[in-house]
């Protein structure tokens, strides 16, 4: 039975999802069977659409749709060469939100508000922050460094409160959560929720192989590497030996590979080597990568899949937040939400209980201490 309301705030109220949990987009593991199950425990779950084809986004769309009536989001590349069209397609499906891995153009903020789409851009600067919310996002993301995947140097501790006291929209922290005591610290620090996206990953929702899984069970607080040899970005990863292989090879020897790689991408995307150009040519400009590492592009879906899908560890990687070394078990994602929300819900309570309310006449020198008057 799903966990009725406990904690209300602005990410609830804006998505009109129960709890304020996201699931975050992640590819090749962010498909219909986690996002359903994620919706149905009262959390946002957010399809991850930089994987598929179009015609694969609808097809997943529409059985979100078939498995839970309950909201959900889909996560867009806002450099992909066809994300004007992928914007219709949320639109003509009636999609509750659309997020974004990078600072989407004013023009689509524009059409998806315009639809009624809920915008949640995902950052991982104050700047940034600053710009989506001129540009009329409804809310940010924020991934400090602990995050898994592409990452940034700035851990959430400090990232967070950074943007909270940026902008005047809603902020959900992401990078570094798990469990209710981390959505209780993230309400405190001003978030109106959690993203999580390892958590999720290991549910038993979580279409990854079991034994994958398990391989992710096994890992400790130093567990991650980040790494720009995968395709030139930081990239926060389980440290296998194929990463480690990664680390120690020269960047000569991956030219082959990399090639490789990029010709099935080009076969499993179905496009043309025209539209990867255009591709390649939008990414570059909305990243700032440079053309070496635009040429290594290819590795991390390819990469990814080979460890998240086939579930072969020697020939691909997996993506994980340092927070892998904390988790040690794969509930569904009814159980994780439930504990979640509750825990959180008797930490904010057992914080509260300490504070010591002022007297009427010690309002006033409060008031004053602390700048507020």
């Amino acid at each position: 039975m799903t966990t009725p309301p406990i904690i209300s705030t602005a990410l609830t109220r804006l998505t009109g999802v129960s709890h304020p949990i996201v699931q975050t987009g992640m590819g090749w593991v962010a498909g219909a069977r986690l996002v359903s199950a994620s919706a149905e425990a009262g959390a946002l779950g957010l399809l991850a659409s930089a994987t598929m084809t179009h015609a694969e986004l609808e097809q997943q769309i529409i059985e979100v749709k078939e498995r839970t009536d309950k909201p959900f989001g889909v996560n867009l590349r806002a450099d992909a060469g066809d994300a004007a069209e992928r914007v219709d397609l949320l639109i003509r499906h009636g999609v509750k939100v659309a997020s974004f891995a990078l600072a989407p153009r004013r023009e689509l903020i524009a059409r998806l508000k315009d639809a009624g789409i809920v915008v949640i851009p995902s950052i991982g600067a104050v700047r940034h922050a600053e710009k989506v919310a001129e540009w009329g996002a409804d809310a940010v993301m924020v991934q400090g460094g602990e995050g898994g995947g592409h990452t940034g140097a700035v851990p959430t501790s400090i990232l967070l409160p950074s943007v909270v006291s940026a902008v005047d929209i809603p902020v959900i922290a992401a990078g570094g959560f798990h469990d209710g005591r981390g959505l209780a610290a993230a309400l405190a620090y001003g978030a109106v929720g959690v993203g999580m996206g390892t958590r999720f990953l290991l549910t038993s929702d979580s279409a990854v192989p079991e034994q994958i899984k398990q391989r992710y069970l096994g890992f400790g607080l130093d567990g991650t590497v980040v790494t720009t040899r995968a395709d030139g970005m930081p990239h926060r990863l389980l440290r296998t030996d194929f990463v480690n292989g990664l680390e120690q090879g020269s960047g000569l020897a991956q030219l082959l590979p990399t090639l490789r790689r990029t010709l099935a991408f080009k076969r499993m995307s179905g496009q043309s080597w025209p539209a990867l150009v255009r591709d390649a040519i939008a990414m570059k400009r909305a990243s700032g990568r440079s053309w070496l590492q635009m040429s290594q592009a290819a590795n991390t879906p390819m990469l990814l899949k080979a460890g998240l899908v086939d579930g072969d560890v020697e020939a691909g990687m997996l993506a994980a937040g340092q927070v892998v070394g904390l988790i040690d078990d794969l509930p569904s994602c009814e159980e994780l939400v439930d504990r979640v929300v509750r825990d959180a819900a008797a930490h904010l309570r057992a914080a509260a209980a300490q504070v010591i309310e002022p007297t009427e006449g010690a309002s006033d020198d409060i008031a004053h201490a602390s700048g507020t008057r």
